[in-house]
């Protein structure tokens, strides 16, 4: 097992290019399952993630070439030779749940395992399940398995949260169906409107992605196309964060500030510099310390849950208190006591963290125990005195691509090591 080892790191100077978006890159995997026809996907992600999502896809008979020069995948579901996603592989990646809409829509069948919990949250599957029945399937939950059949149509579906996941299962499921579903309090994240963009390349009638209200008028048949994955909206307000915490100015290859408008807000607030160019965006700390922001999580265009842990990094170095809260997933603050033990002033109660800046940390041993705390141990690492080791780095690879080489790059002291036994 592999951890990463941070070093007091001073300023960051160069460009860091960002990924392709993983979870974009899932779904857009997940809606190859919906034609006969090759998709092709570019700018696509090295991650373990997606080699997980395409060993599930292979199990149901897609052939997944092997990802190029270029970063290019291609998919072909020409002859599906199951619709079962199993337990075995759906338990490692929660993406895997949203092959269910594509399935359905394509076969009229699909059996899904439930994904279970994971360290976050539980994050249910309540409000797929209630789409897909608004839409005339019938579902059983049988052996920890969802088992959906029907021949699917139109109906009008409000969801009472804005559920990303749900928003993109039902939205597959219905560019399939007779007639026409309407999504309301539909989620509007970058990724969903990127997948609704890629099914309509593919022939699908779709309006009203990116915006609460979706309109998805069904059709026979969906046809292949050439889709690019978006720029990663998480890494990329993950390496905004760095120089904002070490100090420097880096430019941020292929980002955009519509991507991460309220990460940039409070970042300003906080004494950031931000700037659009031609190539991405650049964020300077010219040094001294930063002003403490309050931060309530919220589906997007708020701000999102993903980059809290590491805004929570950032706001340990702020002048005064900051308040983070969390409304999206439970048990979201795991990484707290681990900055706690590099010497953070924090106090955790329910879904609320009060954090108080304090003059310096220092490394430690510690460990990660999601994909987006794991990044945020590394990054207050950047400024804490003596050695940081971040264990358990399995997480990292789930969704960064390249991390020592990219921090690295730009003048951090970061190494990825092999530990012993």
């Amino acid at each position: 097992m592999d951890s990463i080892v941070v070093r007091r790191s001073g300023e960051l100077r160069g460009t860091i290019p960002i990924a392709g978006a993983k979870n974009t890159c899932l779904k857009l995997m997940g809606a190859a399952l919906l034609s006969e026809e090759p998709l092709t996907l570019t700018n696509v992600p090295r991650l373990s993630d997606v080699r997980t999502l395409t060993q599930l896809l292979e199990s149901l008979g897609v052939e997944v070439a092997p990802l190029a020069e270029g970063q290019t995948l291609v998919l072909s579901a020409a002859d599906l030779t199951s619709t079962t996603a199993d337990y075995e592989i759906v338990r490692k990646l929660r993406a895997s749940f949203n092959v269910l809409g594509p399935l359905i829509g394509r076969t009229g069948e699909a059996v899904v395992s439930l994904p279970g919990g994971c360290a976050i949250g539980a994050r249910k599957v309540d409000f797929h399940i209630a789409g897909l029945e608004a839409m005339g399937a019938t579902v059983e939950l049988r052996d920890g398995y969802v088992h959906a059949r029907g021949d699917l149509k139109g109906a009008e579906i409000e969801f009472p949260f804005a559920s990303v996941g749900a928003t993109e299962n039902v939205m597959c499921a219905a560019v399939l169906a007779r007639g026409t579903t309407v999504i309301r309090n539909a989620a509007r994240e970058p990724d969903t409107k990127a997948l609704a963009d890629c099914l309509i390349a593919m022939g699908a009638d779709i309006e009203g992605a990116g915006t609460s209200e979706i309109v998805v008028r069904g059709v026979d048949r969906l046809h292949g196309t050439t889709h690019r994955v978006i720029t990663d909206r998480i890494e990329l307000g993950t390496y905004m964060i760095a120089p904002a915490i070490a100090g420097g100015s880096v430019e941020l290859l292929g980002g955009r500030r519509d991507l991460v408008g309220a990460l940039c807000d409070k970042m300003e607030e906080a004494g950031i510099g931000i700037e659009e160019t031609e190539a991405g965006l650049r964020v300077t700390h010219a040094g001294g310390p930063v002003r403490s922001v309050d931060v309530t999580t919220a589906p997007f265009p708020g701000f999102p849950t993903d980059l809290q842990a590491q805004m929570m990094a950032l706001m340990v170095f702020a002048e005064g208190t900051s308040v983070l809260e969390e409304t999206i997933f439970e048990n979201r603050f795991m990484h707290a006591p681990e900055l706690i033990r590099m010497g953070a002033d924090i106090d955790v109660s329910g879904g609320t963290a009060r954090v108080t800046g304090v003059d310096g940390l220092r490394g430690a041993p510690v460990m990660a125990t999601d994909l987006r705390a794991s990044f945020s141990l590394i990054l207050a690492g950047l400024r804490a005195e003596g050695e940081t080791r971040v264990a358990r780095v399995y997480h990292l690879d789930r969704g960064y691509e390249r991390v020592v080489q990219k921090l690295s790059g730009v003048g951090a002291t970061i190494e990825r090591v092999r530990d012993d036994g």
